[in-house]
């Protein structure tokens, strides 16, 4: 936090309190741009918020009014600053619900405790989004009013642009397209008319003397119930059993039959729908904050993201047609390397690749670049004979060429003493992921043999795990 806002905070916190601050403490950074801090003086404490995004700000500060006088459990809006960039909270503790779960489970499996505490969640929640929906001006919402059409396809399209496309996860792209306006259709048919938190997952709710409290829900606008729920119970990193699950959806429908009348089969028939599109929007932010911004402890929730997608795929199935939706995320679900990216303590692994420099350098999907990329171009190549074309570098045929009529040793070679020196350096220092891709002009002979090569080589030689991706021939 720049000092001339740790200034005005400190004002506007003497200036409503009366007080001379005598404790100012940064709090650590979270997944959004907004920055945090805790203030004391002798006898008050808060929390001051700094966000340049002045309409966020308006639709939290609105929201918390509106919330406020509905009885709902939010934070008090002690003071704001012009220009609506720094404000006053009240000061709700360190306890969110996420390091609540992580206390308990260090204890043991997902046990009442943890339970329990849902169900308080649970109670709280239907009355967030139906009362919450009442009287509320909507006009605060940002960026978008409802959770419509152009909401959907901006997270359906954000999964695939920063996910799929940084993964390297192949698709039709038309008939992807196809599948996403089928499966919005779909959603659209529930009604929209309840109050959409958006981001309802454990790190958003605080514990606070036995008390539920929900913050950061400057995102939300109208929408369906499910989607919430489905937040909060297919969070990620909070990794709830699937048997909580079945349990916490009865407990939250038998909450929402207090307020408002309930079909609870047309309820389900939807949820598992808004269970999708919210993984694909989380995963999408993994894919933004990990591949695209470097932040490596965001990819520490893709293991668990594909746990839930493959559980939903083998569990559930939609009332529509989405075959190409279905193809990729099978592809993804299934994926070994996604599944490796962000577990801890698994020592060293390499991901090999093989590539058509045709078609782009490939991506290292653990988010740490670097790595090398070497250029097999002035190899003798067999894919310009007629016997080899429609074979690969995996093929004997191929590979008999290339060991026997081509430069292949003298190649791999050097290759063997480079790759040497980082991989020792990396287990030395305890590194988790290199990277080393190999590409020629097809991305099917040349490349793939010594993508092949080098794996058995270090399989051989070093305790890491290798994975081989063949990119061209996934595609």
């Amino acid at each position: 936090m720049k000092q001339n806002i740790k200034n005005r905070l400190t004002a506007l916190f003497e200036s409503h309190f009366g007080e001379e601050v005598t404790y100012f403490e940064m709090l650590p950074a979270s997944g959004s741009y907004r920055e945090y801090c805790r203030i004391k003086s002798e006898r008050f404490q808060a929390i001051g918020a700094f966000n340049a995004d002045l309409k966020e700000n308006t639709a939290f500060l609105e929201f918390s009014k509106h919330f406020s006088k509905k009885q709902l459990n939010v934070p008090e809006i002690y003071a704001v600053g012009a220009p609506h960039d720094i404000y006053l909270q009240s000061d709700l503790g360190d306890t969110t619900l996420f390091s609540f779960i992580t206390s308990e489970r260090e204890k043991g499996d997902f046990g009442e405790s943890i339970v329990e505490v849902y169900k308080k969640v649970l109670q709280q929640l239907p009355k967030l989004q139906v009362k919450g929906a009442e009287d509320l001006d909507w006009c605060y919402c940002y960026p978008r009013s409802a959770f419509d059409r152009q909401s959907m396809m901006w997270d359906l399209n954000y999964f695939k642009y920063y996910f799929l496309k940084l993964a390297q996860i192949p698709f039709d792209e038309q008939d992807l397209e196809n599948d996403y306006n089928t499966f919005i259709d779909f959603l659209l048919q529930e009604n929209q008319d309840y109050f959409l938190y958006r981001d309802f997952q454990s790190r958003n709710i605080m514990l606070n003397n036995d008390e539920i409290c929900f913050i950061d829900y400057q995102g939300g606008r109208k929408g369906a119930l499910q989607y919430d729920l489905a937040s909060l119970l297919f969070d990620a990193k909070a990794d709830i059993p699937n048997e909580v699950r079945a349990e916490l959806l009865e407990y939250y429908l038998d909450q929402l039959e207090t307020i408002i009348e309930v079909d609870r089969d047309k309820f389900k028939s939807f949820y598992y729908g808004y269970v999708l599109i919210r993984i694909m929007q989380a995963m999408g932010a993994y894919g933004f904050r990990g591949f695209y911004e470097k932040k490596e402890h965001f990819l520490k929730s893709i293991p668990y993201a594909l746990n839930n997608m493959q559980w939903l795929l083998d569990n559930t199935e939609l009332p529509i047609q989405v075959p190409e939706l279905i193809k990729v995320l099978q592809k993804v679900a299934q994926s070994e390397y996604l599944r490796e990216i962000g577990t801890p303590d698994q020592g060293l692994t390499v991901k090999i690749m093989s590539f058509s420099f045709k078609k782009g350098y490939p991506v290292d999907p653990s988010g740490n670049g670097g790595g090398f990329v070497f250029d097999c171009r002035s190899i003798h190549n067999p894919g310009r004979y007629e016997p080899y074309k429609q074979l690969t570098g995996m093929d004997e045929p191929v590979k008999k060429f290339l060991e026997e009529k081509s430069e292949m040793e003298e190649f791999l070679s050097p290759v063997y003493r480079l790759v040497d020196e980082s991989v020792k350096k990396y287990l030395e220092r305890k590194f988790n992921h290199l990277c080393v891709s190999f590409g020629c002009t097809g991305g099917q002979h040349r490349s793939v043999y010594a993508a092949e090569r080098l794996a058995r080589y270090l399989k051989d030689n070093y305790p890491v795990k290798v994975v081989l991706n063949h990119r061209e021939q996934e595609r």
